[in-house]
């Protein structure tokens, strides 16, 4: 059997598995379908299991599971695993799930849509995914064999799951190798890819990377675990757990954007450098109180072929090394940071009418090596506030130390404004309009 149909098409490997499953349901051996999974079918139907059933057993109601999401260590890098795979926007169309050791889902998150569909099998809060309370699937087979797995459509014991393809990964406690939970992924056939399985293991070596750091939970440190988890899947290696990075005690106070060397500065007056896509994310922040989903953020950023995993991805590095000067669902400053940037006191300044001050501040333009649309509207609309207000200002002075800069170099209405207050004849407007011919 080609099992590259389950990527490249789907429907049909899901055909073939339906067949194998209604056979061996009925105690024809078929290759389609592994001696494991057969076995753990088995297993499940001693148990009580039927492939008609249709739900599982639950253990508590939604409130007291959040109670005992407030005592879980998983409660620690739920954050970081929100990032990393979560996809809870209008177009998300897999879910995340968090159980704890015994298949006991704890959290899940989704888009509405998608949310609503699980609900159809139950898939919620408080049920009970293990063997015993719902029959193979990739959770109680990540519990049973220590490992990741995937499961597609028909893999799965109950009939009303084949719609389905779950990938799910045990979290393991770094200093005892304890099971303390699993991580799945699970959406309808077509959302798998041969990426899936990869960035499980990832999330959960991430996951595992803080539950040891001695802050565990703490954001800082998690992005290099993450940058070694690809490496020892992509090689074959078990990845070198890394030294947990120093955790900051001081807060980001401020964004540097303007130019071409973006940082971010701590309350401590240390500076740390940002790379352009990260700067790119952060002004797009800083520019939006209600905050960006990661979908608007992809498309921002990279137009239609933008994706909002890597969107999360990177969210993860910002918030790795921010901390909680940027919050998720939607993304967005704290508040703490809001308004925080050199940009944002440059417009501050100007919307207290202190012109003077603000032309000070704008020191160069905003981000000036990124060539992202979305970033040149923003460093256009910062343009345009600051020439017109230089221009109503009727100084001349002004308007002379405005056309001195990159960002007025160009602009031809503050020519003619400086010519109509110092005349034609003086070598300053005559100096400018040189350069500018079109004023």
């Amino acid at each position: 059997m080609d099992h590259g149909l389950k990527f490249s098409d789907p429907a049909r490997y899901a055909r073939t598995l339906r067949r194998a499953h209604e056979l061996v349901i009925s105690g024809v051996p078929r290759p389609e379908i592994p001696t494991s999974l057969v076995d753990s079918w088995h297993r499940s139907m001693a148990l009580g299991i039927s492939p008609d059933q249709h739900s599982p057993r639950h253990l508590h109601d939604v409130t007291e599971v959040l109670e005992l999401r407030r005592g879980h260590r998983l409660q620690q890098v739920m954050p970081a695993l929100n990032d990393l795979l979560a996809d809870d926007s209008r177009s998300g169309r897999h879910l995340l799930v968090l159980t704890d050791a015994s298949g006991e889902i704890l959290w899940r998150v989704g888009s509405p849509a998608v949310l609503r569909r699980a609900d159809t099998l139950e898939f919620s809060e408080g049920a009970d995914w293990s063997e015993a309370g719902i029959g193979t699937n990739a959770i109680s087979e990540a519990l049973v064999t220590g490992g990741a797995v995937q499961l597609f459509s028909a893999e799965h014991l109950v009939r009303t799951h084949h719609e389905w393809a779950c990938t799910a990964a045990p979290i393991t406690d770094p200093a005892t190798g304890r099971v303390l939970g699993v991580l799945d992924v699970s959406g309808p056939l077509d959302t798998i890819s041969a990426d899936t399985l990869r960035m499980v293991r990832c999330a959960v070596r991430v996951a595992e990377a803080i539950l040891g750091t001695p802050d565990a939970g703490a954001f800082p440190g998690a992005s290099s675990s993450l940058a070694a988890s690809s490496l020892g899947a992509s090689s074959g290696r078990a990845p070198r757990r890394p030294a947990p990075a120093p955790v900051r005690s001081t807060a980001v106070d401020s964004l540097e954007l303007l130019g071409d060397k973006p940082a971010a500065v701590f309350a401590d007056g240390s500076r740390t450098p940002l790379t352009l896509r990260r700067a790119e994310i952060l002004a797009l922040l800083d520019s939006r109180s209600q905050g960006w989903s990661a979908e608007e953020l992809a498309y921002e950023l990279h137009g239609d072929a933008g994706t909002p995993q890597a969107i999360r991805t990177e969210m993860f590095r910002v918030r790795s090394l921010l901390g909680g000067s940027v919050e998720s669902n939607p993304y967005r400053l704290a508040p703490a940071l809001a308004g925080r940037s050199d940009s944002g006191n440059v417009l501050r300044l100007l919307r207290d009418g202190l012109v003077a001050e603000a032309l000070d501040a704008y020191r160069a333009p905003l981000l000036n090596r990124s060539v992202a649309l979305a970033v040149q509207l923003l460093r256009d609309q910062l343009d345009l506030a600051v020439g017109s207000a230089v221009r109503a200002s009727g100084d001349a002075s002004l308007l002379a130390r405005w056309l001195a800069t990159d960002m007025g170099a160009g602009d031809p209405l503050a020519v003619e404004a400086l010519g109509r207050l110092v005349g034609r004849s003086d070598p300053r407007y005559l100096s400018f309009r040189a350069s500018c011919p079109a004023g």
